[in-house]
């Protein structure tokens, strides 16, 4: 039967050292039945266990001795039997679709961050490192990985069927990133510039998917070697698509697993979005084969530092490959403003969290420590330069490879390199939740402007009330409309107020702090000044990183109730004749927000209207068909547009869309990739089925929704994927939104299962019930999840509650005024 698990009988052999005398070994160890175990000595008789007790709670087990184990180093021997589980972790089994259309399975493994104990007892914690030499007996028509080079294949002498992979021995490691996949498998290789060999292992047939994320890989591990000065350790390097695949990829060392979309690319098929997804994911992977993997976290507390830097690392990195790609101002919009928004709530949580039992980690594997991580280490590296910064990496892989470190280590290192108090700035972004907001104004004084700053906790309720104030410590640049993409003026600001100075600015000169948006605090201006910003805006005279900054920050205020709301939408309209594709990419997101609060209103209409204002010179500029010479940004900006246009129901927009539709059913005229999100059973790419699966819930009529929402649980989508087809449905209409909530309700018992409370689950929450504004739904939700408790998305719950109750608080306090601008836009100017 298809869901009685295979049991796999395997057999592990570790030398151990025996510290202090003892009768008992404790290792972990998790749905793992041990049949023997014995301990020999070095130069010494065997003794065989008697007795295992397992402490499943702890995920442990006690192995009892009869006769004291004395001091010394011996050979603890162990067989048992594990399952291979269908629970994406662990040792697991994954099941995909030859090309002739049968249903196979691969086995594979994702270890991170407690699973390693699911697939052989061991002391499973990454500050206990050692070398492993793995062998796997697999059948011999299929493909056998693991972390190292193989260095022997040999018939298994019980089964001619099988045959027996023997790997090289790994370097000191921990347990978390050892792996082994078993499946059937094509692949593209390459040597890199340094001599590493690289490969992209694909599903049989599609080989050729894999040549653009080879071509990335083999470009960074010299980016990278040359980056840190320090070789890439081990003489090959493996990526792998994984057809069930709960995280987006993972880091193993030598082999890397990554979800088909993460990695693979149809070079006819994918949009721009795809490739630059795959070329950020295998960017991130590679970064942590050094900083992880050579150098790993003495514990799962510093778990922010190895992914808060792969996910700023990982941007460098793809800057260096595709300068056109215009990344760092994606950054923004993808990174620095969603973790900013996240850290606004009483519900965040410091960068450092100190994590005791296992079953918290999986719930830092969030924004704040990958977005909050990598915006702050942005800050920190911009605040030392480039030069200083590489120094100091240097000197701290080299002094803790092999070994573990924690996050003050690399603070040592830095503040060698730099001679600044790198630790004391830090510590204020690491160790307390939150972030500033820096009041501004300025007042002209002869040739001089003299600005007074002011910093207070940033709060997505309103202005900061609490009893105690927290500080940062701010590294703060200041330009001018004299040099726009150049600081006049660096300071760290580490007090409550600060008066400065700029010299020789004319009074029509404007001001700007946080140039380039790396310094992780908003900003309030003055009305007076952010009044002369507003032309810098509309002649782009400032850099699209700033004019997103500069929106988005307003956008917040207004949200918060600090500033009125109106004031955004007039700022908004100053943005007529952009042209960056990520400035409208984090407009649009706004004013998707906007637009869903005010769904629960009656004129949900006028916002449709305004969107269509603000959208539609940009969308008659761009049209439906690329033209000569257009890049990346162009396809990115395209896609966006349309879409925002037909889903505000513009009718020109609509109307082409059902006439290319149709030539493309018809086959006519194909769409191209960059335009279509088409049917999803023809689609064999996995990238294909995941942009349908997302704009499926963009519905309206109630049976239809239904009906979505039945699919997303079927056969036809993949685990992974349910969660984007249900947050599709919540996100796409006022109706979706409450289908949504009660098909997760009604089947909470089989989606809980199936996710097993990892990460997933708290996606799965955030996306059904985020969009909801009212005082009661805020309730409903808190109620439902105290009588079904998810002990791994707790934050998440308290953070959504806490959402609805600040959208409600919104609505009540804006409202009227929103829509009073919106009919005072449409009145006819009055006659004099």
């Amino acid at each position: 039967m298809e869901n009685q698990l295979p049991h796999l009988q395997i057999g592990s052999v570790g030398s151990s050292w025996v510290k202090q005398a003892t009768n008992q070994i404790v290792m972990n160890c998790a749905d793992i039945d041990i049949i023997t175990a014995s301990y020999a000595p070095e130069g010494d008789e065997e003794v065989h266990a008697t007795g295992f007790n397992y402490q499943n709670e702890d995920e442990k087990v006690t192995l009892s001795f009869p006769s004291t184990l004395q001091k010394g180093t011996g050979t603890l021997k162990i067989d048992f039997v594990g399952e291979l589980n269908d629970k994406m972790k662990g040792f697991y089994r994954s099941k995909y679709t030859t090309p002739t259309g049968d249903t196979r399975y691969a086995a594979v493994t994702q270890f991170e961050a407690t699973d390693a104990r699911r697939a052989f007892p061991c002391w499973d914690e990454p500050a206990i490192k050692a070398t492993f030499d793995i062998s796997l007996v697999v059948p011999k028509d299929r493909v056998a990985l693991s972390n190292m080079n193989v260095i022997d294949r040999k018939p298994y002498p019980d089964d001619e069927n099988l045959v027996e992979v023997k790997f090289a021995r790994t370097p000191i490691m921990s347990t978390y990133l050892v792996a082994f996949v078993v499946g059937e498998y094509d692949f593209v290789e390459t040597r890199s510039l340094d001599g590493v060999l690289v490969r992209v292992y694909t599903p049989v047939g599609k080989a050729e998917q894999g040549k653009f994320a080879l071509e990335v890989a083999a470009k960074t591990l010299p980016f990278y070697k040359d980056y840190f000065n320090v070789p890439y350790p081990l003489p090959k390097i493996d990526l792998i698509a994984i057809a069930d695949f709960a995280a987006g990829a993972m880091e193993n060392w030598g082999l890397v697993t990554y979800r088909e979309t993460a990695l693979l690319i149809d070079p006819k098929n994918s949009c721009s979005s795809s490739r630059q997804w795959v070329a950020l994911v295998v960017g991130h992977e590679l970064a942590h084969q050094w900083f992880g993997n050579l150098v790993t976290m003495e514990w799962w507390t510093h778990l922010w530092l190895n992914e808060g830097f792969a996910s700023w690392i990982e941007y460098l990195c793809v800057d260096h490959c595709f300068p056109e790609y215009d990344i760092w101002t994606q950054f923004v919009s993808a990174d620095y403003t969603r973790a900013q928004e996240l850290d606004a709530l009483d519900n965040s949580h410091p960068i450092e969290v100190s994590v005791g039992h296992p079953a918290e980690v999986d719930e830092i594997f969030d924004a704040i420590s990958y977005s909050k991580g990598a915006s702050v280490i942005r800050m920190l590296h911009d605040y030392i330069g480039d030069e200083d910064f590489r120094k100091g990496m240097n000197l701290y892989l080299t002094k803790f490879q092999q070994k573990n470190a924690a996050t003050e280590d690399l603070w040592e290192s830095l503040e060698k390199a730099s001679g600044k108090p790198i630790a004391a700035v830090m510590n204020t972004w690491t160790k307390q939740m939150g972030f500033p907001l820096i009041y501004v104004e300025a007042e002209q004084q002869e040739e001089d402007k003299v600005l007074k700053l002011v910093q207070k906790k940033f709060c997505a309720s309103g202005p900061y009330t609490g009893e105690d104030f927290p500080m940062w410590m701010v590294p703060i640049s200041i330009c001018t409309s004299d040099d726009p993409t150049c600081a006049k003026m660096q300071i760290l600001m580490d007090k409550a107020e600060l008066t400065l100075v700029l010299k020789d600015i004319k009074p029509d000169q404007w001001v700007k702090l946080n140039l380039g948006t790396v310094g992780f605090y908003r900003t309030q201006y003055s009305p007076d000044m952010l009044e002369s910003l507003i032309p810098a805006i509309k002649d782009l005279s400032l850099p699209p990183v700033d004019r997103l900054g500069l929106q988005n920050d307003l956008f917040s205020l207004a949200r918060a109730g600090i500033i009125s709301t109106v004031e955004v939408l007039k700022v908004m309209e100053a943005f007529v004749n952009e042209p960056n594709y990520t400035v409208w990419s984090d407009l649009s997101c706004n004013l998707g927000i906007l637009s869903t609060l005010l769904s629960h209103t009656d004129f949900y209409e006028e916002i449709q209207v305004f969107v269509k204002d603000v959208f539609s010179p940009i969308g008659e500029r761009l049209g439906w068909d690329p033209k000569p010479g257009e890049g990346h940004l162009d396809a990115l900006l395209r896609g966006l547009v349309l879409g925002k246009l037909g889903k505000a129901g513009h009718k020109a927009t609509l109307e082409e869309a059902r006439r290319r539709f149709k030539d493309h059913v018809e086959g006519k005229h194909i769409l191209s990739a960059d335009l279509r999100s088409p049917l999803h059973k023809q689609a064999d790419m996995q990238e294909e089925k995941n942009r349908i699966e997302r704009v499926l819930g963009a519905i309206s009529q109630p049976e239809l929704i239904q009906k979505v929402l039945t699919f997303a649980l079927s056969e036809e989508v993949r685990p992974q994927d349910t969660v984007s087809v249900i947050g599709g449905v919540a996100g796409g209409s006022k109706q979706g939104r409450k289908a949504a909530w009660k098909f997760v309700r009604d089947n909470w018992e089989e989606l809980y299962n199936r996710y097993q409370g990892g990460f997933l689950i708290s996606r799965l929450i955030k996306l059904t019930v985020d969009g909801f504004a009212n005082d009661k739904m805020a309730a409903e939700v808190k109620a439902f999840f105290e009588s079904h408790p998810a002990p791994s998305a707790e934050r998440t719950v308290q953070q959504c509650c806490e959402n609805i109750l600040l959208n409600a608080a919104w609505l009540k306090r804006d409202a009227e005024n929103i829509h009073q601008y919106f009919l005072q836009r449409k009145a006819p100017p009055a006659m004099v």
